[in-house]
């Protein structure tokens, strides 16, 4: 599968700290949608139940993709130059970028008790 470069920046553009803090707020509404991948070339990599509900990773020979949503709000405060204008969406966004806006790999529920002795995570 080819990525078509004109969809993401030439190299990344990294958050500026003022830009960082108005997207602060929005992190945790960040929805990592459970799809699976049905065609190829796409397959699974991890189902694991720690995660059922979180993300669903998949990938090809060489990238791995996920599914996330992002609150309306929060795009309004998303610097410009990562929007492809062409068509109406985000570009392909490198890692610094996705991880700037707080988007992470994993997203684990948070801590619970199990047997009123040690956290754990379920």
């Amino acid at each position: 599968m080819d990525i078509e470069m004109s969809r993401r920046n030439k190299k990344p553009r990294l958050l500026l700290d003022s830009e960082k803090q108005k997207l602060e707020e929005f992190v945790d509404s960040i929805h990592y949608s459970a799809r699976l991948a049905t065609t190829p070339p796409f397959r699974l990599l991890a189902e694991s139940p720690m995660l059922t509900g979180y993300m669903t990773r998949y990938s090809d020979n060489e990238y791995e993709y996920r599914h996330v949503q992002l609150p309306k709000p929060m795009l309004k405060k998303i610097p410009t130059e990562y929007f492809d204008h062409s068509k109406g969406t985000l570009k392909l966004l490198w890692e610094e970028e996705w991880r700037g806006l707080g988007i992470t790999q994993v997203r684990l529920p948070p801590p619970t008790r199990k047997n009123n002795s040690k956290k754990t995570r379920c």
